[in-house]
Formats: structure tokens, C-alpha cells, sequence
């Protein structure tokens, strides 16, 4: 029978990856603690309405890459393909937003796009969002950037990653840029990009990304959002890049920065890097002060990101800046031989990883000559062999052996083991 495979864009994250992993969402946790965010968690699957109504019926995400079906009741389902939308319904069904309260949240976990795999590009892929509701003012959105510069500069990639800024203003402000651009772009529809002129009719700020060479030359004399910004927008934008001034926060302004979710409204920013090739942005955000209200609640402003996991992976991997100790190997490997002996190990193994939690300990299981064993465990990548026989277990001893050193075998009073290997990893 054929093997059943994966499916296409939908990746197993193996043994030998999942450390470089948790040391990134450790690194992010640790990061967002200090901040004083909290964890939130939702569900994977919504009603499609969600999205429909937060992202844009006219995106590409939802005009071609969701995953939507019918359930059982007939009820039409998506699996998330973004966490703001969900973050937002989240908060409003549990009373998280209820009378103005300011939140502070953030998330992880997988969104799902049907599109064209690639590397950095998946349609299963990983995500750490950020959300902070409640605050209108652009000291937040300073925060979360800060929040992203600290994030880049304890994972060391802050020589590899820019700041790129740019404010979208309000929802009159862009009708009114719209406009323009319209004018201006009606005139050259011809020499557009299939994808752009399609987007004449649908979305055309999205044009402004365009990756087509040609579409970006006929941009080049386009009118420029920022000279149809709202007072406000523009105060907000001028108080954010004083603040990232203050603290020393670098940042490159793009005025053809818009993000491709319809809810984004003023401050849009990503994080870009020229490591990976097409798939060049790390982390991006904005504000969406817009979409509680949208949402059926009480108008809110909100600021968030959201980050990739795939893609920070590969950009620490890229860098070289994965760390040395980084591993999924043991610390200590349990060598057994004999009745009696394999009585007393498994009495001393666990009282180990009592006291000394820290350390990674694998136990021998399943028998074997007592050759075999050293073998596994040499093969294991530990650093030292515990090595219990019949004969050490009736003494109260055991041996300690050196697995990657020339160094004596030990003999040591089961009673002082775990003193002495804390002094041994310690050192």
C-alpha cells in the first residue's frame, strides 16, 4: 500500500528542530513577561463570518486562500488564517473589553493559507501575535516596537533585520488617497500587472506592494499617502517616530507600506530582512482601531503584530545565531546491569530528576548487554554514563563515566550523586 504523506505545505516539525523552537517562544515569553502581556488562547477553527467581516471580503485571503467548509449543521467554518480577528472575538465574548479596560495580550499557535509553498511560506505556518486594546495613543504602538527591537536584540538579529514605518491614516483620509491613486493609475491599466488590475476594482492600495518591476516603475510618480494624512494621523505619526528616536530605535519610512488586512488603520509597520530571499518580512503589525466596533463592540482602539515562526527559525539559522548549547541530546544517560540493579536505578533516576530538574536524564530501557548500552549511550550524546550493577546497588555506590572527556571513571555514594553532578554540570 502507497504511504500516506503529509499535506503539501504542511510540515512535520521534528525532534532534531523542536529545540531551536522552544528557545525561540522561551526568548519571546520571557521577553513579553517582562512587558507585563499576558497569554490568551483560542481556538483554530471560527465561523467564516469572522473573517469576512475583519479582514476583507476583497483580500486575497479570503477571496482565495481559506480554508472553509460546511459542518455537519451546515454552518460555514475556517480554519484562522491570521489571530488578530479572533483575538478581538475572544476578548468581546468573554468581557474582556467591557467598560474601556485596557488589555495587554499575546498568542501563539498555527494559521492556515491555501498558497503556493515555498520556503518561509507554508500553508500550515506558526505564528506569535501581540495585542494591546484600550490605548489611543502612540506611546503603545512605540511599545510593541520596542517589544520587537528587545526580541531582536537577545535572539542577536538585530544587524539582520529594518524597521520599516509608514501611517495609512483613517478610513477618510485613504478614501480620499484612493481616489487619487485611482486618477492616476486609470491612466497606465494597460501596463499593469494582471494582479494589479485586478485590484483597480477590489483594493487598489494594494497596488503599492506590487512586486512587479514594471507595476513599481509606473508607481514611482503616483501620488503618496502620506500627503493625504488626517491631522490626527499625522500628530500620532510624528509623536511614534519621536519616541523610537528617544530610545535609539532605527527605522526606514516606506509611504507604500499598507499591510493587505482591510481593518489596519494609521501606524503599519514591518520588520524586514534581506536573508531570506523573497520572503523578506519577519514580523509586521499596526493599528486597527477600527475592528472592535466592526466586530459588534464598543469602539476600542488597538494596536498588534504578528511574527513567524518558520521564518525566525530560518533567519536564526541563516545568521548563525543559534545557540551552541542548544540541544535536544541528554545530560546523563542510565546504564543498568542486572536484577537488583535495575530496582535500585529506577529509585535513583527519579529521585535525580527531583532534585536536579534542570538536567536532561535518559534511562535505559529495554535490556541489552552491558556493551550495547555504553554504546547507546555514547551514540546518545550525553555527557556522562551513570553505570549501576548488582554489585554497586548492594554498596549504596555507582559509577560516573565520562562519555565525552578522558577523564577517570568515578566511583561515587548514591547518597552524594546528586551534589556531585551538580557540581560536575555546574563547573
Amino acid at each position: 500500500m502507497a504511504k500516506i504523506q503529509s499535506i503539501r505545505g504542511m510540515n512535520d516539525l521534528l525532534p532534531a528542530d523542536s529545540a531551536l523552537w522552544q528557545y525561540l517562544e522561551r526568548t519571546v515569553s520571557q521577553v513579553l513577561s517582562s512587558y507585563s502581556y499576558q497569554e490568551i488562547r483560542f481556538p483554530i477553527l471560527e465561523q467564516t463570518e469572522l473573517f469576512k467581516r475583519s479582514i476583507g471580503e476583497v483580500t486575497d485571503i479570503v477571496e482565495k486562500e481559506m480554508y472553509t467548509f460546511n459542518d455537519r449543521n451546515d454552518e460555514s467554518l475556517t480554519l484562522r488564517p491570521e489571530g488578530t480577528a479572533s483575538c478581538v472575538r475572544a476578548c468581546l465574548q468573554n468581557g474582556l473589553l467591557d467598560n474601556q479596560q485596557v488589555q495587554r495580550l499575546w498568542y501563539t499557535g498555527p494559521m492556515f493559507r491555501y498558497e503556493k509553498p515555498q520556503k518561509g511560506r507554508l500553508r500550515q505556518f506558526h505564528q506569535i501575535g501581540v495585542e494591546s486594546f484600550g490605548v489611543a495613543s502612540p506611546d503603545v504602538d512605540a511599545e510593541l516596537i520596542m517589544i520587537t527591537a528587545r526580541l531582536w536584540q537577545q535572539l542577536g538579529l538585530m544587524p539582520y533585520v529594518t524597521l520599516e514605518l509608514n501611517s495609512i491614516g483613517t478610513l477618510e483620509a485613504r478614501a480620499n488617497y484612493r481616489t487619487a491613486l485611482l486618477e492616476y493609475l486609470n491612466q497606465y491599466v494597460d501596463q499593469l500587472d494582471e494582479d494589479s488590475q485586478r485590484r483597480l476594482s477590489s483594493n487598489p492600495l494594494r497596488i503599492l506592494d506590487s512586486k512587479n518591476v514594471q507595476t513599481q516603475q509606473i508607481l514611482q510618480q503616483a501620488p503618496v499617502l502620506t500627503d493625504y494624512l488626517d491631522e490626527e494621523s499625522r500628530s500620532d505619526f510624528e509623536q511614534l517616530k519621536q519616541l523610537l528616536d528617544e530610545v535609539g530605535i532605527q527605522y526606514r519610512l516606506n509611504p507604500k507600506l499598507v499591510r493587505g488586512l482591510d481593518y489596519y488603520s494609521k501606524t503599519v509597520f514591518e520588520w524586514v530582512t534581506d536573508q531570506l530571499g523573497a520572503q523578506g518580512t519577519v514580523c509586521a503589525g499596526g493599528r486597527y482601531d477600527g475592528l472592535v466596533e466592526q466586530l459588534g463592540g464598543k469602539p476600542s482602539p488597538a494596536v498588534g503584530f504578528a511574527m513567524g515562526i518558520e521564518r525566525l527559525c530560518l533567519l536564526l539559522a541563516e545568521t548563525g545565531n543559534i545557540p551552541s548549547t542548544l540541544t535536544n541530546q541528554p545530560d546523563i544517560y542510565f546504564v543498568v546491569a542486572g536484577d537488583q540493579a535495575q530496582l535500585a536505578a529506577v529509585k535513583i533516576a527519579e529521585a535525580l530528576r527531583t532534585e536536579l530538574p534542570a538536567l536532561k536524564l535518559m534511562f535505559h530501557c529495554g535490556g541489552g548487554k552491558f556493551k550495547k548500552q555504553l554504546k547507546k549511550a555514547n551514540d546518545s550524546g550525553a555527557v556522562i554514563a551513570l553505570v549501576l550493577g548488582d554489585d554497586e546497588a548492594a554498596l549504596n555506590q555507582i559509577n560516573v563515566k565520562w562519555l565525552r572527556e578522558e577523564r577517570e571513571q568515578q566511583t561515587v555514594a548514591v547518597a552524594e550523586l546528586a551534589t556531585q553532578l551538580q557540581t560536575i554540570f555546574n563547573s
